[in-house]
């Protein structure tokens, strides 16, 4: 099925049903594996990008760098400082 409607209280939305946003995750993954595919270490690269907010850290290859736009920067640090001390 590719398009459907469901009606909910008044509220019509429409779906493409297939199509998907990716999570934060699924993106900062799609970005590593585009940085190791130009041979760039992937770590350095986001880490750099993470703390000066220059997108020139992340290759455009497989539109990685319109990706890297979708994540909220801090939000990011805090999930990642969060995990490094509670695991």
């Amino acid at each position: 099925m590719r398009n459907f409607i469901v009606k909910n209280d008044k509220t019509i939305t429409f779906s493409l049903g297939k199509e998907k946003e990716l999570g934060d995750r699924e993106i900062l993954i799609s970005v590593y594996d585009s940085l190791l595919e130009k041979g760039y270490d992937p770590v350095n690269q986001i880490v750099g990008y993470l703390i000066s907010g220059d997108p020139i850290y992340i290759t455009t290859h497989k539109n990685a760098r319109n990706l890297i736009y979708k994540i909220d920067r801090d939000d990011l640090l805090k999930i990642l400082v969060r995990y490094y001390i509670f695991g």
